[in-house]
């Protein structure tokens, strides 16, 4: 039976049928895997907000303005598509860290949300002058 209220135990289903714990040792090595996939969330939101921040390649003066506003060639370059796919897969990472959680298991939740806030220390912990707006993905 599915929990519908935090409980704290070691009898979890995590994501899959197929990924229980029945004993404590698979039940701890399960939060630290969640731990771990929660510190590569961060790991891999810095690299795409890096990607985002970094310089684009000048074109020089040679490129006409409305062009480079109405898509042109920037809008195919392959950081671009880099981008899109940091971007999707950070998204699917969110989304399958928050059904972990939807497990509603105590331990889960914490070990997810240690996982996001050390990731963020480490990797993004010195992002203070960096500031992304465009963000349209309430998962990020």
């Amino acid at each position: 039976m599915m929990h519908m209220t935090f409980y704290w135990g070691r009898r979890v289903t995590i994501l899959f049928d197929s990924w229980k714990t029945d004993s404590w040792l698979s039940y701890f090595l399960s939060l630290f895997a969640c731990f771990l996939f929660s510190v590569f969330y961060q790991y891999m939101e810095d690299c795409r907000l890096r990607l985002k921040t970094s310089p684009p390649p000048s074109a020089g003066a040679a490129a006409p303005l409305l062009l480079s506003k109405m898509g042109g060639a920037r809008n195919w370059s392959a950081s671009r598509f880099a981008g899109a796919i940091l971007f999707g897969v950070n998204a699917g990472i969110g989304y399958l860290l928050m059904l972990a959680i939807m497990s509603f298991n105590g331990g889960v939740f914490v070990a997810v949300v240690v996982g996001l806030g050390v990731g963020y220390l480490v990797f993004r912990g010195g992002d203070e002058g960096v500031v992304v707006v465009d963000n349209p993905c309430a998962c990020a």
